[in-house]
């Protein structure tokens, strides 16, 4: 990987960028944005709704101000049109959920040297938390990422004459809900643990899908798949597991499909060098911080895998997506 032009300035602010960071998940966990996107309003106003400090407070809107996210005339502030769409809880666009995972992973990326000195995690996996709050923003994160990315995949992706489709730890059933509703005579199955069913139904229900997809509870490693189907979606989901638990994963889900099923794994993809790009190289990190063995993987690790699961005709799709996202495919014999 090419190396970055570094100077001072560069590395003293790359030292300091979680302080945006914080102010951002401060403002988006006291939902200032929903307030402020139903009119402007000053900090005493917004302090007695929200029961926070008015000099706090201030000092909070000021920083959100500088950073473009809300506007101050005098000693009222406003959202940004922006803020209004993204962060206001009520808009349909809100991606505060996303923000509020994030938010909750900043304490253990606050330990990452533990968990690189141990080479083990150094809190539990988010998809397993007993904490109804971080379960949701987790669950609810993951739809707010989806609903930007599945519209860019499924209409690159063929799949007529295909009838069954199985969204593999498929979280609310965001893919499920996109491969549908672009493929008209596709049904699917959501497989994910019981702790996701209130999510996925409730999602699957507002986009009146509730006929055509359907919840399973189960957990893949160590439950299994009841269905035959003709397409296995595993959508981010390998990256929890080591290769050991992959293969499992990958075992199952070629088993549930039919001779000339279609699979397909969405990954953060590290190049071969294991050193870039970015996203996917720190994602591995998160995976360090939270998993027993989780990790991202090269392109040729995950042809691999697939192939020795019994997948032929592995290729990548030529689908470009963000942060080193890509989609490796391939039909069962």
């Amino acid at each position: 990987m090419e190396s970055a032009a570094w100077t001072p300035a560069a590395l003293l602010k790359l030292a300091g960028d979680y302080w945006s960071v914080c102010a951002l998940h401060a403002g988006v966990k006291l939902d200032v944005f929903t307030l402020l996107a139903a009119g402007p309003a000053t900090p005493a106003d917004l302090s007695r709704v929200l029961g926070t400090d008015s000099r706090g407070l201030a000092m909070l809107l000021n920083s959100l101000a500088a950073l473009g996210l809300v506007t101050k005339s005098g000693d009222s502030y406003a959202a940004t049109h922006f803020a209004a769409e993204y962060l206001a809880k009520t808009s349909p666009a809100y991606l505060g959920h996303i923000v509020m995972h994030h938010h909750h992973l900043v304490a253990g990326w606050a330990r990452l040297d533990e968990a690189v000195s141990s080479g083990g995690p150094v809190r539990d996996k988010v998809s397993f938390a007993d904490d109804a709050e971080t379960r949701e923003s987790f669950e609810m994160g993951m739809f707010n990422l989806a609903m930007q990315i599945a519209p860019l995949i499924v209409s690159r992706i063929d799949l007529s004459g295909r009838r069954r489709f199985l969204d593999l730890g498929g979280g609310p059933g965001t893919y499920a809900i996109h491969f549908c509703r672009h493929n008209p005579g596709l049904t699917a199955v959501v497989y994910d643990l019981p702790t996701t069913r209130p999510f996925a139904e409730r999602t699957i229900a507002r986009f009146g899908l509730a006929d055509r997809i359907a919840f399973a509870d189960g957990d893949y490693i160590t439950g299994g798949i009841e269905g035959r189907f003709d397409v296995a979606w595993l959508s981010h989901i390998l990256h929890s597991e080591g290769p050991a638990g992959c293969a499992v994963l990958l075992e199952k889900a070629v088993a549930a499909l039919e001779p000339g099923g279609l699979v397909m794994v969405q990954e953060f993809i590290l190049d071969d060098s294991g050193d870039g790009p970015l996203f996917p190289a720190l994602f591995s990190l998160n995976m360090l911080l939270g998993t027993p063995s989780g990790q991202a993987y090269c392109q040729r690790e995950l042809v691999d895998m697939l192939t020795a699961a019994g997948v032929r005709d592995v290729h990548r799709l030529p689908v470009e997506l963000p942060n080193g996202a890509g989609i490796i495919s391939g039909t069962v014999r």
